[in-house]
């Protein structure tokens, strides 16, 4: 069974040294000192390492049942989940008001990644709870906010998104739950959800469903949606429990990974609901829980891969295979440990130069989020906002393909279940579907995002990069190995924003067709950035001659390993742009 290590130095190193969070302007950020933050993260990665990454592999092989209409999680789950109660882990950036702890959001995504490599199944639950909590308060009314908030806050209730159906996943026009206004201002809610994570439970004595449904008037397709509170239980006028509502759990999906998450169908037979927000109105609140939940989704995918990345290198340094092709390395031995090997060596250094790297970028994106909802920072806003899908659909798409190269190290015994690789490989890959699937990602970023605010963002991001590049450009130490590469590969992604701009009016098809191209070549630039930043700290710190000389270094060989063989995929990407719609769309349909 494989162990986890929460890998709080390189936090520390990208909170202080990358985006140095206690000099930033955002307000709440200046209480954010190295010790400070440092208590937080160590407390997190003890619970992390020591009460929840146990209970990993017994979830994947118990998984959830379904027992007299109520979902039984693992054993074990229940305890752990009280214990991330009780340490306020949930209400760590809530709004004090309602009983949160009200840090920056950042701080959130930094134990969340410790709670998502030690037990990603069991941290969904207390993760769209989050969601929840951020749509009522953004769309809720004062009485709705006084209801749920304070419950919710602190995960004594547990919350859930409910919009997909068995006709209709990302097309939501096509949605057919309905809701029938009642005479006290209620509305009945008529229909089935399928695909609820956390849809039910034994965890919280309350889940609190944010429901997607059709009201008369609406009109067709999602103009005519409307989101709605549905509460298991239903709450009275005092705050405490009533009668069960009429919502039921129709069976457990059986599925490939996250076996200790109850992935539900939802059965609402004429369920009570509350309005939330305009009427007619709901997509505009569910996009505000949807796009949150499209970053966590993202720290997913970087965060079972810290966790495989973990249990290969120690493998690869444990495993006794063959020798050495320029001689022995361990001559008392049988044969040399797989580390040795320039190909396990290559595997290893992808996977470490991925993970880091999406760390910065995570946390940077989080630093986004901060400023925008603390400084009121439009900028900032539109950024994040642009930022989204690549995060969510890049950090997946190359968590999932890291997981499966820490698998690989460990040759026929990855395959095995005992060891622990599978199941970060059959978790991570949900990543890539839920919350979007990476398509949608994709053609989101290339469709709506790059002309948003009269492409504003794009520019500002490109702006970014030039001017790291000018700033740094004297020091010898990044201009090769750092700011050229990066340079180039900025300049590829120019290049496909105008091949964009140029074709995508004339034929849409030629920018549809590059979007998964555009969105990875976006994600490496990005990555790319997060490196050359990482560069310049660690050269600062071993300049200064008072820090961790071996962290520093490492972080700089890791850097240039990432600037040399990962980034110039991006002329791989371009030249598939580039390429346009006819090689994609030529054959006929029914040639298939």
């Amino acid at each position: 069974m494989p162990s986890y290590s929460a890998p709080t130095r390189d936090m520390q190193f990208v909170l202080h040294e990358v985006l140095d969070i206690s000099h930033s302007e955002t307000p709440g950020y200046a209480d954010l000192d190295r010790d400070f933050t440092g208590a937080i993260l160590e407390e997190a990665g003890k619970i992390a390492s020591d009460v929840l990454a146990p209970l990993n592999t017994a979830g994947d092989t118990q998984g959830c049942r379904l027992e007299n209409g109520m979902v039984i999680t693992p054993e074990g789950f229940k305890p752990a989940f009280d214990a991330l109660r009780a340490g306020g882990w949930p209400a760590i950036d809530g709004d004090a008001a309602y009983g949160g702890q009200g840090l920056p959001y950042i701080m959130s995504c930094a134990t969340g990644e410790m709670f998502v490599s030690a037990n990603m199944a069991l941290n969904i639950y207390q993760g769209l709870t989050h969601g929840a909590v951020s749509a009522i308060r953004a769309h809720g009314t004062d009485a709705q906010k006084a209801t749920y908030l304070p419950r919710l806050v602190t995960c004594d209730w547990t919350g859930t998104m409910n919009l997909t159906e068995p006709q209709c996943g990302t097309d939501l026009g096509q949605v057919r739950t309905k809701a029938e206004p009642q005479d006290e201002g209620s509305y009945a809610i008529t229909g089935q959800k399928i695909f609820i994570s956390a849809g039910d439970h034994d965890l919280a004595e309350n889940v609190i469903h944010l429901v997607l449904a059709r009201a008369p008037g609406g009109g067709e397709g999602t103009r005519g949606l409307s989101l709605f509170i549905v509460p298991k239980v239903l709450v009275n006028q005092d705050g405490s429990l009533g009668a069960r509502n009429a919502v039921s759990v129709g069976k457990i999906e059986h599925k490939m990974g996250i076996h200790g998450n109850a992935t539900c169908v939802m059965n609402y037979d004429g369920a009570k609901g509350w309005l939330l927000g305009d009427l007619h109105k709901g997509m505009r609140a569910m996009f505000t829980m949807m796009n949150e939940a499209r970053l966590s989704v993202g720290l997913q995918g970087y965060a079972v891969a810290e966790a495989a990345y973990q249990g290969a290198a120690a493998y690869a340094t444990e495993r006794l295979q063959g020798r050495a092709v320029t001689g022995p390395e361990n001559p008392d031995g049988p044969a040399d440990p797989l580390i040795v090997h320039p190909d396990i060596r290559r595997s290893l250094m992808s996977q470490k130069a991925f993970v880091e790297g999406a760390r910065m970028l995570t946390f940077w994106g989080a630093s986004l989020v901060d400023r925008a909802q603390r400084a009121d920072d439009t900028q900032a806003e539109g950024l994040i906002s642009l930022l989204t899908p690549v995060i969510k659909g890049f950090l997946t798409d190359k968590g999932f393909e890291a997981t499966v190269n820490a698998q690989q190290v460990f040759g026929g015994h990855g395959y095995i279940e005992e060891q622990g690789m599978s199941q970060f490989v059959r978790d991570a890959r949900i990543t890539m579907i839920y919350e979007g699937a990476n398509g949608v990602q994709a053609l989101d970023l290339v469709g709506r995002k790059l002309a948003a605010d009269g492409g504003k963002p794009l520019m500002g991001f490109f702006e970014m990069v030039k001017a790291f590049i000018r700033e740094n450009e004297a020091d010898a130490a990044l201009k090769s190995a750092f700011l050229d590469p990066l340079k180039r590969a900025s300049k590829d992604l120019q290049a496909a924003a105008v091949f964009f701009m140029s074709e995508g009016m004339k034929n849409p098809n030629a920018a549809l067709a590059g979007s998964h191209d555009f969105l990875h070549l976006f994600g490496h630039v990005c990555m790319g950035l997060m490196w050359a930043r990482a560069a310049r700290a660690a050269h600062a710190a071993l300049k200064s001659g008072d820090g961790d000389t071996a962290f520093y270094q490492a972080k700089i060989m890791t850097g240039r390993y990432y600037m040399a063989r990962e980034l110039p995929a991006t002329a791989f990407h371009l030249a598939r742009i580039t390429s346009g719609a006819d090689p994609v769309m030529a054959l006929p349909a029914e040639s298939f």
